[in-house]
C-alpha cells in the first residue's frame, strides 16, 4: 500500500451510520425515557413542587402508574429514529467535510477542534427534526393527570398546536433547541472519540473494545454533554412548554427566569437529567457500535 493510500480515512458509508443511529436512539429512549420525564417536571413546575427526581417517580406513580413514567415517549420513540439517524449520519458528514478539506493531511486521526465541528455540525440538520418532537414531548410531559389531561396523545397535541399557531407553535424552541444541541453534540461526540481512543488496547483498533467498555464510553459522552447543555435545556423547557404568547423568545425566557428565580434555575433538571445521561447514551453508543459491526458483516 503506498503512503498516499495510507493516508486516506476509513470511510463508514451514510446507510450504515443512518441506520446504526436509528438503533441507538431507540436503545436510549427505552431506558432514559422516565428521566426524561423527572428533568422536565423539575424544570417547568412551580418551585417546591417536586423535592427532586425520587419524589417526582413518587407522584407520578401515584397518579398514573407505571405507565405514567413513560408519558409522552410515543413521540421520541416514533421520531428517534429519524433523529439519531440523522444525527449520527450528519456526525459522519462533519467528519467527511473535514476530510475533504484538509486533503494533505498526515494523519486520519482528527483533532478535538476538528471532532468538535462534526459533533456541532451534526446538530444542524437534527435541530429541524428534533425541535417539533421536543415540543410535543413537553407539552405532553407537562399536562395535568386525570381530568386535569388535556390531549390524548402526539397526534391530538400536533392538531392543537396547529389550531393554536400554525407550523411556528409547532416548531416554537428551534433556536433553543440549537442553543442547547450544538455545543451538547460537540462535547457528545468529543467526549467519546477520545475516552473510545483511551482505552483501546495498545496495538488494537475500536472493534476490539468490549460490550462493558462501549457503555463506559458512551455513558461518559452523555455526561459531558449534559453538563453544558442543562441551562439552554432549561430554557427550551420553559418556552416549549409555555402557552402562546408568554414568552418573545428564548432571549426573553433567560430574562424573567434570571429576575424571578435567580440564576440557580438555570440548572434545574441538572440531577435527573445526570441520572439519565450515563445508561441511556450507554445504551445509545451500544446500540450504535454493535448494529454497525452487525451491518458490516453483513454487507
Amino acid at each position: 500500500m503506498s503512503s498516499s493510500e495510507e493516508k486516506v480515512a476509513p470511510q463508514t458509508s451514510a446507510v450504515k451510520s443512518f441506520l446504526s443511529g436509528g438503533f441507538g436512539g431507540i436503545s436510549a429512549v427505552l431506558v432514559g425515557h422516565p428521566f426524561d420525564l423527572a428533568k422536565v417536571r423539575i424544570q417547568t413546575s412551580a418551585t417546591g413542587t417536586y423535592k427532586g427526581t425520587a419524589d417526582v417517580f413518587k407522584q407520578t406513580l401515584k397518579a398514573d402508574g407505571f405507565r405514567g413514567l413513560y408519558r409522552g415517549m410515543a413521540t421520541p420513540l416514533v421520531g428517534v429514529t429519524p433523529i439519531f439517524a440523522v444525527s449520527f449520519w450528519a456526525y459522519d458528514m462533519g467528519k467527511k467535510i473535514v476530510y475533504a478539506a484538509t486533503p494533505s493531511r498526515t494523519s486520519q486521526d482528527l483533532t478535538i477542534p476538528e471532532l468538535a465541528f462534526a459533533g456541532f455540525f451534526s446538530a444542524i440538520p437534527t435541530t429541524l427534526l428534533m425541535s417539533p418532537s421536543e415540543r410535543i414531548k413537553v407539552v405532553l410531559q407537562t399536562q395535568g393527570s386525570g381530568a386535569n389531561k388535556l390531549y390524548n396523545g402526539p397526534v391530538d397535541v400536533v392538531r392543537a398546536l396547529y389550531k393554536e399557531g400554525g407550523l411556528a407553535s409547532i416548531f416554537r424552541g428551534t433556536g433553543a433547541t440549537l442553543l442547547r444541541d450544538g455545543p451538547g453534540s460537540a462535547a457528545y461526540f468529543v467526549a467519546y472519540e477520545l475516552i473510545k481512543k483511551a482505552l483501546i488496547p495498545e496495538g488494537g483498533k475500536a472493534s476490539d473494545l468490549n460490550p462493558f467498555t462501549v457503555m463506559f464510553a458512551g455513558g461518559m459522552a452523555g455526561v459531558a454533554m449534559w453538563t453544558i447543555a442543562i441551562p439552554p435545556d432549561v430554557l427550551k423547557s420553559r418556552l416549549q412548554s409555555a402557552p402562546a404568547g408568554t414568552y418573545k423568545g428564548t432571549a426573553d425566557v433567560l430574562r424573567i427566569l434570571l429576575k424571578n428565580e435567580g440564576p440557580q434555575a438555570l440548572f434545574k433538571g441538572l440531577g435527573p437529567a445526570m441520572l439519565r445521561a450515563f445508561p441511556a447514551n450507554a445504551a445509545c453508543f451500544l446500540g450504535v457500535e454493535y448494529s454497525l459491526r452487525a451491518m458490516n458483516m453483513l454487507w
